[in-house]
């Protein structure tokens, strides 16, 4: 017969597949570190149950919008089950479920200028998983974290792909490389997407452009992009919060494409003021409706 009797949740042994990886106190530090975590749709709640995975212990973690149909071809959280549930509601519970001990604080409201200073405190690294046309919360979040000197990562699914970019305390900040103050919100996703993907590795492979809807903000998407986004992510997570081994900070950024197979690191001084990156401008302007000059 089956036993009936709930198994007892060990620490150590829930994550000690990781050890080898890393070791025994690295991964108490894991354990004991806090991580913010905006967005908990398809990138952002993939992170949130690979870093759970991977036994960080402490979460603060946000979004104001709930599961719907559309979201089932990407979004971990995503199930008949849980169709008008909040997704800081359905995630919590999953990354709960995979250690009960986790403490995790959640933000059903989203991120805002009255709450971010609690979004981000006692935070040891924020994760960027907000949704790609939350251009004003994005830029909320990574302008108090270079003020906070709060390393602060974000992970694009492109394509069938991924475009990482790390802000490193001390260092470029978002503002700096993005430039997005002052210019109208189309040029904003404008320079977000030149600044995430220099390489544009994805945009040769795109079978319905009218699929790309950005007056509209719709999009489309893969599930692989975002498994890949929270593998990646995670890594990059790791030898922050450990010191294992470099990671580049921006102004550079890397974009790794699955369907092309082919691997990207690009340098962009100055960011988007970079000639490079103007020239870049002056194509996708157009396939946003804008004027090639911007």
């Amino acid at each position: 017969m089956l036993s009936t009797v709930p198994p007892r949740f060990d620490y150590a042994t829930a994550f000690s597949r990781n050890i080898g990886w890393v070791t025994a106190p690295e991964q108490e530090r894991l354990r004991g570190a806090r991580v913010a975590v905006a967005g908990m749709g398809g990138v952002g709640g993939g992170h949130l149950l690979t870093l759970a995975r991977l036994g960080f212990g402490k979460f603060n973690i946000a979004d104001l919008d709930r599961f719907e149909v559309h979201n089932f071809n990407r979004q971990a959280g995503a199930f008949m089950s849980t169709v008008s549930q909040d997704k800081v509601d359905v995630m919590a519970r999953m990354a709960q479920d995979i250690n009960p001990t986790i403490d995790v604080n959640s933000f059903s409201c989203g991120v805002t200028p009255d709450n971010v200073d609690a979004f981000l405190d006692g935070v040891d690294v924020y994760v960027d998983g907000i949704d790609f046309f939350a251009i004003e919360a994005r830029r909320l979040l990574f302008a108090a974290c270079h003020a906070k000197g709060i390393p602060a990562l974000t992970a694009a699914p492109l394509g069938m792909g991924v475009a990482l970019m790390y802000f490193a305390p001390g260092g470029m900040s978002f503002e700096q490389y993005f430039r997005l103050d002052g210019v109208p919100r189309q040029e904003q996703f404008a320079r977000f997407i030149a600044g995430l993907s220099p390489a544009m590795l994805q945009r040769h492979y795109l079978a319905a452009p009218e699929a790309v809807d950005f007056a509209g903000q719709r999009g489309p998407s893969t599930a692989m992009a975002c498994d890949l986004c929270a593998g990646v992510m995670g890594t990059a997570v790791l030898k922050v919060l450990l010191g294992r081994g470099p990671l580049r900070a921006a102004p550079w950024a890397m974009q790794f494409d699955a369907y092309r197979q082919q691997l990207r690191f690009t340098w962009r001084p100055f960011g988007n003021a970079n000639p490079l990156q103007r020239l870049l401008l002056r194509l996708i302007r157009p396939r946003l409706g804008m004027a090639a000059g911007g």
